[in-house]
């Protein structure tokens, strides 16, 4: 996801970023070094080493700090990006677990009903077009239960 504007809102003491598609405020207290009322933001700008897919800003006192949009993502609990973080976590368990695995590749494929290529691009982690169901489906023809886990997020 590409930041096409990033703006340092002192009133609000968060910086506003804007997407093609969404806008997102991520506060001053997440970043590191945090802007406070005696070292306000100077500078911020949409990165171009990091491909605009994050931010930079400069502090009065020179201190400097850069943000990647996963973390903005993350901070904001943007539903896409927990289902592609949820699919990646999958993904490297599947790694690891083939490695291990008594089973050979094509005995893998053969149980999954599909074609290696398929295969392969289940195990690539930067597929996301893939879905939590056939990664389960994969998980379980490596002998692993996966169980979805609920759980109340900590107040603080």
């Amino acid at each position: 996801m590409k930041l096409t504007r990033v703006v340092a809102n002192n009133r609000k003491k968060a910086f506003e970023l804007k997407t093609r598609s969404r806008e997102f405020v991520f506060p001053y207290v997440v970043s590191e070094p945090s802007p406070n009322q005696s070292d306000r933001v100077e500078d911020v700008w949409v990165d171009k080493e990091l491909g605009n897919e994050g931010f930079s800003y400069r502090l009065v006192s020179g201190k400097e700090g850069t943000v990647h949009i996963d973390h903005v993502l993350e901070y904001n609990k943007d539903p896409h990006y927990l289902g592609d973080l949820l699919l990646y976590k999958l993904t490297l368990e599947a790694q690891r677990r083939v490695e291990s695995s008594a089973l050979s590749t094509r005995e893998i494929i053969r149980r999954l009903g599909t074609s290696a290529t398929q295969f392969y691009r289940l195990l690539d982690q930067t597929n996301y077009r893939k879905s939590v169901r056939q990664m389960v489906a994969l998980l379980s023809i490596l002998n692993c239960d996966v169980d979805l886990v609920v759980k109340e997020r900590a107040r603080g």
